[in-house]
């Protein structure tokens, strides 16, 4: 797939920097020995689109033997959206689902009414010193769907969309943007996408969504004469068409939809529009009434209370 031309605003438009809306910095957290940055949720910004919450996983280096290990845990109300830039892990879910991931590939688990799943590394990526790199993040279902059946869907990278020229390299993960559309479902208008840019290469985002954000994985770019580093979102304000030009070399994550269908409730893993329900699945896994993940059931991780 080529890129299609476009009238992109020139670099240097001081309306495109009153399009920032906020600049969120994340926060570090651990998750089972493994540092990750939050972005989403931030305050005075619960999501974007349907994107509630956004991790960094990594880059981190792992010696022979070790690696990541995130535990059976549960979840409803939400989508995991797994991608990587590099190393390997492997996903287990209730619904007996095996499936590594590898750079450039989806994993997408719609939890819906309820799902357990584990990260963890390798035994092949074990074997070696070893490496992991990525984002993960979730995405909050629409009401019509919270209380769906749980699903899982693996994608190669061949399968998703690539759009290139110009020294930019788009990868488009889920929903529709410039053009294309990724064959991975979700219920909810919203794109995702990883973009690679070499020096100097400017990348368009136009307000085709009310709701559009940009994580800088690595690299600087500039909007406006503003430049920004590495470890950043950026959320642009609904209306205004973006001009994004690469500094360095930079990998960013573009990302947002149309504005959920109100606000949702996040506490753990838990994401609903229902206090009453979060309050439910609590209670079904304090008493072990979620169904185990089948080839990953020995560890049982306990409520936070």
């Amino acid at each position: 797939m080529s890129w299609q031309p476009c009238d992109d605003p020139k670099p240097g438009d001081a309306a495109a920097c009153d399009a920032i809306e906020q600049i969120i910095v994340p926060r570090a957290r651990d998750i089972g020995g493994f540092a990750v940055r939050r972005a989403l949720p931030a305050a005075g910004k619960q999501m974007v689109g349907p994107f509630i919450f956004f991790d960094q996983m990594g880059p981190a280096e792992f010696l022979i033997r070790n690696g990541i290990d995130v535990r059976p845990h549960p979840h409803i109300g939400l989508a995991t959206v797994t991608y990587l830039f590099a190393g390997e892990l492997m996903h287990r879910d209730s619904l007996g689902t095996e499936r590594a991931i590898k750079p450039g590939e989806l994993n997408l688990m719609s939890a819906g009414s309820g799902i357990v799943h584990s990260e963890r590394s390798t035994m092949e990526a074990r074997a070696a010193l070893s490496s992991l790199y990525g984002i993960q993040a979730w995405a909050a279902l629409p009401k019509s769907h919270e209380e769906g059946a749980p699903a899982f869907t693996h994608y190669d990278a061949a399968a998703l969309p690539r759009i290139t020229g110009e020294g930019k390299r788009v990868r488009l993960v889920m929903g529709s943007l410039y053009g294309a559309r990724s064959p991975a479902e979700f219920p909810h208008d919203c794109f995702y996408a990883e973009a690679v840019l070499a020096p100097g290469a400017v990348l368009p985002l136009d307000p085709e969504y009310d709701e559009r954000a940009v994580y800088i994985a690595s690299g600087e770019i500039d909007i406006a004469g503003d430049v920004f580093g590495a470890g950043r979102l950026l959320v642009f304000r609904p209306g205004d068409r973006i001009s994004i030009l690469a500094t360095s070399a930079a990998r960013l994550m573009l990302l947002g939809g149309e504005p959920m269908d109100g606000p949702r409730h996040i506490w753990w893993n838990f994401v609903s529009s229902s206090k009453d329900r979060i309050r439910a699945a609590k209670a079904d896994w304090k008493a072990r009434r979620f169904s185990p993940v089948p080839t990953d059931a020995e560890e049982f991780i306990p409520l936070p209370e």
